[in-house]
């Protein structure tokens, strides 16, 4: 597992500090990105969950949309849970008048898909790609992913096959919070990658 890799959690709205916590953990230098010269430090971003509209907002606010953009359409590892699974997403169902993402995955993902608050669930998840044991998995008021494009890996499905994990090359998404759990195995996957393209941006530099 990449331990050293810097890597920034976005740090507008959302349970920033849980996941900074978790990846601190895993020996992870972690940066609260809410600029674009902090993001330029880092080899990866965690999109956390929260209310994706607010974050759309915000970071629209801060400068921040285009840069992100900049960075995904770069190669930059991106790890969104729930609402950042939301940002990521090239096609937003039920978002608010005008809500924007930052793109970068071809799926369609729907705001909200089970209801509100009262509607939260936990269940365990069969992960091929992690392994066992079965992922225990938290979902609060989450989207899931309806539409899923030739170039996307599904990671985890409901047992109804609705599609709630999903990856496209260095862009991981969930529609749950592994952080809340004390479930890693998808930050260390995160963690690769940014490992991963922060060397082939150094040799690129070199």
């Amino acid at each position: 597992m990449a331990g050293n890799a810097r890597v920034g959690v976005l740090a507008l709205q959302g349970d920033v500090r849980e996941h900074a916590a978790l990846l601190r953990g895993l020996g992870a230098e972690v940066v609260l990105v809410r600029r674009p010269d902090e993001l330029a430090t880092v080899s990866g971003l965690v999109l956390p969950g929260g209310e994706s509209s607010v974050i759309d907002k915000l970071s629209r606010l801060f400068g921040m949309q285009e840069p992100i953009r900049a960075a995904i359409a770069a190669g930059m590892p991106m790890y969104g849970t729930c609402a950042g699974l939301i940002l990521l997403a090239d096609d937003v169902l039920d978002g608010i008048d005008g809500q924007e993402s930052f793109g970068g995955m071809d799926v369609a993902v729907r705001r909200n898909a089970f209801g509100r608050q009262t509607e939260s669930f936990e269940t365990d998840l069969d992960v091929p790609a992690l392994g066992e044991p079965a992922v225990h998995a938290t979902f609060i008021r989450a989207p899931v992913v309806e539409r899923v494009g030739a170039g996307v890996d599904v990671l985890a499905s409901l047992p109804d096959g609705t599609v709630v994990a999903v990856q496209q090359g260095s862009l991981l998404g969930t529609s749950f919070h592994p952080e809340v759990d004390g479930e890693t195995r998808f930050h260390e996957r995160f963690l690769d990658l940014a490992e991963t393209f922060a060397l082939t941006r150094e040799s690129t530099h070199a």
